[in-house]
């Protein structure tokens, strides 16, 4: 390992209390076991960033032992550079997978009626799932964090009739890849609180393509935040109301 790499790996240690709540997601939905392949889809983001320390350094004690790789699939939209992230990839030793695909060209001539978000998720969640099969993973990972399921099962609960949000642990349509989403238990804030006060190399709008209008979760997350000033329980119970959801193991 490089004096870079080293100095990387010490610099980047996660808080305690944010390998605690880890642990227990991991624990309590069964996430991780002996001999997984796994492979963290690495946007660029601060909660990317986070989960790839997080896993990494986990990986250098869990009882369980398991392999990690990170793949980054570049949408090829102007503005978003995670390009930087291969060197840094390189330097902590972790197999890197880079995948560019011109999606918003894609978008543009077969959207139909799906917003740009939805159709930007399923095209690379199909172009993840390929490079697991060709690579020989079988364990994808997300760093999908509290704040987004909450956010998720409102927009679900008011726009879709339903009581919805993202799973901790299932299996795809195919049966031959398992998502999990370690970060369930853990805000926002601490992703953005480690990824800063560790300097990880965040690329700037992960998403540029969204961030440039409105959207139905940016009303959500406002919500939730002016609810939360009144309410500073507020994320512990619908942690309680919406366990149930994230518990089912069904793609």
């Amino acid at each position: 390992m490089s004096m870079l790499a080293e100095n990387l790996s010490r610099n980047t240690k996660p808080p305690k209390s944010l390998m605690r709540q880890i642990g227990r997601a991991i624990a309590d939905f069964d996430m991780i076991h002996d001999g997984d392949r796994i492979m963290l889809g690495l946007s660029g983001g601060k909660d990317s960033l986070s989960l790839l320390h997080i896993l990494k350094h986990l990986q250098s004690y869990a009882p369980v032992k398991f392999e990690l790789a990170a793949m980054t699939v570049d949408p090829m939209i102007e503005g978003f550079h995670p390009e930087k992230l291969k060197p840094y990839l390189a330097e902590l030793g972790i197999p890197y997978f880079f995948e560019s695909h011109p999606i918003e060209k894609l978008a543009k001539e077969h959207m139909g009626k799906d917003s740009f978000c939805s159709f930007c998720s399923r095209l690379k969640r199909g172009i993840m799932y390929t490079t697991l099969r060709r690579e020989g993973y079988g364990v994808l990972a997300l760093a999908q964090h509290l704040d987004d399921l909450a956010e998720s099962f409102l927009m679900s609960a008011f726009h879709g009739g339903q009581l919805r949000t993202m799973k901790a642990n299932y299996t795809n349509q195919d049966g031959d890849i398992r998502i999990i989403r370690p970060m369930v238990f853990v805000r926002e804030r601490q992703s953005r609180d480690f990824a800063h006060e560790s300097n990880l190399p965040v690329v700037p709008d992960s998403c540029p393509a969204c961030f440039g209008m409105p959207t139905q979760r940016e009303h959500m997350k406002q919500l939730l935040a002016e609810e939360e000033s009144h309410n500073k329980t507020l994320f512990k119970s619908l942690l309680t109301a919406i366990t149930p959801l994230i518990a089912k193991n069904k793609a």
